[in-house]
C-alpha cells in the first residue's frame, strides 16, 4: 500500500547528480578513536564505523529510500524494503542520511521507522520522544563520519523541500554533516527590500534609529546588544533581534552585518566592508539552516555560506578568496546601563520589532538547547554566559561573565596574553593592551565551546 510522505511542506520534484559508483564491499575498521569519558559516559561507545564504499545495487537502494521517496513525495513498499536494507547494512554512516529525512517527516508511524532504522546502524535504543533530536545527537558526539555521496543525497532531501537552498548545498570548507533544519524558510530577499513581507526571519537593512531620549518604549531593565565605531554608539534592543535576527547597517561610517543567534544567546558584528579589491558588500540572510544549534547565515550577493560564529565565509566564491570577516565588539547589558554610560547613543527604532516581544532565553530555552548540538564541554554549564575572545596569537578563550563582573567590580585585572576584560554601559567587553577593541561578544558556553572546542577558560 503506498502512503503520502508527510512532511513539513510540499515538495518539488527535482533532479540530483547520481552518486559516484562505488564498487566493493565495506571492510569494517576498528572502533572509533578513544573518545573522552565524558561522552562514553552520557552517549556509550561509538559503533564500528566501517571503509570503502557501496556497490551498484546498494546505491540504487539508497536512492529509492531516500531521494526517490522525497521527488514522488511518497513512502510506500519500495521505500520501506530499502530502508530494511539500509538498516541490514551494519554501516553506522548512513544513520546520518535517515536522520536529514527524519527532520522533515511529520508522520508518527514513519517517524518511529525511520528511528528504528538509524538506532539499529548506532546500535542503541530506538527513542520513543524527540526521535531526530536523540538519533543526532548520537552522531555529532562518536563523531560518525559521513557516507560515501553524502552531500548528494543531503541535498536532494534539502532541496527538493526548501529550493532556495540550491545554490547552498554545493562543496566548500563546510562539515554538511552538521547542517540541519532550523523550521524556516531562507530570507532570500534582495538587498534594502526587507520592509517587503516575506515567510522567513526577516532581516533588516539600513534599520531606521532613533535617539535615547526618544526610545520611550523601552524599559529599563531590557536588554540591549550595545556596539560603538570610531565613537558612534547604537543600541540593538533584544525583542527586536530575537524578530530580526540578522541586521545590515552602518555605524560610525563603516558598514556591519549582525547577527543574533536566539539558540547561542550571541549576537556579533562584523565588518562587511573590509573585504579584498572586487569583492562586493556582503549583504548577510539567515538561511534557515543551523549547525549544532548556531544559526547560519550566507550572503544574497554571491550565495556565500558563513560559518556565522567565526565569521568565515565556507562555500562559494568569497570562500575561495578566503574571507573571513573582523569583528567589532557588542556588549550586552541593560538599556538603563547602555544609556546612563553612552548618552549619545542611538537606538533601533520600535516598529522593528514586529509588535512582538519574546524571551527565549527565559521561555523556549530555559531548559537547554532545543536542538541537537551532540556532546558540550562540561567544563561549564550549557548555558552558561561567557564573554569570547581570540587572541593576537589565535588563541580563543572564555571568560566566565557572572566571575568576571564580580572581579572587575571590585577592581581586580582581569588580562590573557594581549587583551583585558572591561567593564562598558554595564556589560563587558574584551580591549587590546592600548585600549583598542578586539571584537568580543557573549554567547552560551555549549556555542563558544563547539566552535572554539581548543578554547581557554579563564578560571576566576
Amino acid at each position: 500500500m503506498l502512503h503520502r510522505l508527510k512532511l513539513t511542506r510540499s515538495l518539488l520534484l527535482a533532479t540530483v547528480a547520481a552518486m559516484p559508483l562505488l564498487i566493493g564491499t565495506p571492510t569494517f575498521a576498528q572502533e572509533a578513536g578513544a573518545l573522552p569519558d565524558y561522552i562514553v559516559k552520557e552517549f556509550g561507545k561509538p559503533p564500528a564505523i566501517p571503509t570503502g564504499g557501496y556497490s551498484a545495487d546498494f546505491e540504487e537502494t539508497l536512492q529509492v529510500a531516500f531521494v526517490d521517496s522525497v521527488a514522488q513525495s511518497t513512502w510506500g513498499r519500495d521505500q520501506t524494503v530499502a530502508l530494511e536494507e539500509v538498516a541490514a547494512s551494519k554501516d553506522p554512516r548512513l544513520a546520518w542520511v535517515i536522520a536529514d529525512l527524519m527532520r522533515f517527516v511529520s508522520g508518527p508511524d514513519l517517524s518511529r521507522q525511520l528511528s528504528d532504522a538509524a538506532a539499529t546502524l548506532l546500535d542503541v535504543r530506538s527513542p520513543r520522544r524527540n526521535q531526530w533530536g536523540v538519533i543526532t545527537d548520537h552522531l555529532i558526539a562518536w563523531d560518525i563520519p559521513e557516507p560515501p555521496g553524502y552531500l548528494a543525497l543531503k541535498r536532494a532531501i534539502f532541496t527538493q523541500t526548501v529550493p532556495g537552498w540550491d545554490k547552498i548545498f554545493v562543496e566548500g570548507e563546510i562539515d554538511w554533516r552538521l547542517v540541519s533544519w532550523g523550521g524556516v524558510l531562507i530570507d532570500d530577499r534582495a538587498y534594502d527590500t526587507t520592509d517587503e513581507r516575506c515567510n522567513c526571519i526577516p532581516a533588516a537593512d539600513n534599520p531606521e534609529v532613533t535617539s535615547a531620549e526618544d526610545a520611550t518604549w523601552l524599559d529599563d531593565d531590557d536588554v540591549v546588544f550595545g556596539v560603538e565605531v570610531n565613537g558612534e554608539y547604537r543600541a540593538y534592543p533584544r525583542q527586536i533581534m530575537e524578530v530580526r535576527e540578522m541586521v545590515n547597517d552602518t555605524l560610525g561610517g563603516r558598514d556591519l552585518g549582525i547577527p543574533y543567534c536566539t539558540l547561542c544567546g550571541a549576537a556579533q558584528a562584523y565588518f562587511t566592508d573590509d573585504v579584498p579589491r572586487g569583492v562586493k558588500r556582503p549583504v548577510l540572510r539567515t538561511s534557515g539552516l543551523l549547525i549544532r544549534s548556531n544559526k547560519v547565515m550566507y550572503d544574497i550577493t554571491s550565495h556565500s555560506v558563513f560559518d556565522t560564529f567565526l565569521g568565515k565565509a565556507v562555500t562559494g566564491p568569497l570562500a575561495k578568496k578566503g574571507v573571513t570577516l573582523k569583528q567589532a565588539s557588542v556588549v550586552t547589558t541593560t538599556w538603563a546601563d547602555w544609556k546612563e554610560a553612552h548618552p549619545e547613543t542611538t537606538v533601533l527604532a520600535e516598529e522593528l520589532a514586529l509588535g512582538r516581544d519574546f524571551d527565549f532565553r527565559n521561555g523556549r530555552d530555559a531548559n537547554g538547547p532545543i536542538f541537537p548540538v551532540g556532546d558540550v564541554d562540561p567544563r561549564l554549564s550549557v548555558h552558561e554566559d561567557v564573554i569570547g575572545v581570540v587572541t593576537a596569537s589565535g588563541r580563543p578563550v572564555a571568560f566566565q561573565r557572572s566571575k568576571a563582573v564580580a572581579a572587575l567590580s571590585r577592581g581586580k585585572d582581569i588580562t590573557f596574553e594581549n587583551v583585558r576584560l572591561v567593564l562598558d554601559g554595564g556589560g563587558v567587553k574584551a580591549v587590546s593592551t592600548d585600549g583598542a577593541s578586539v571584537g568580543s561578544h557573549q554567547a552560551f558556553w555549549f556555542a563558544w565551546s563547539q566552535f572554539h572546542p581548543n578554547t581557554e577558560l579563564w578560571s576566576g
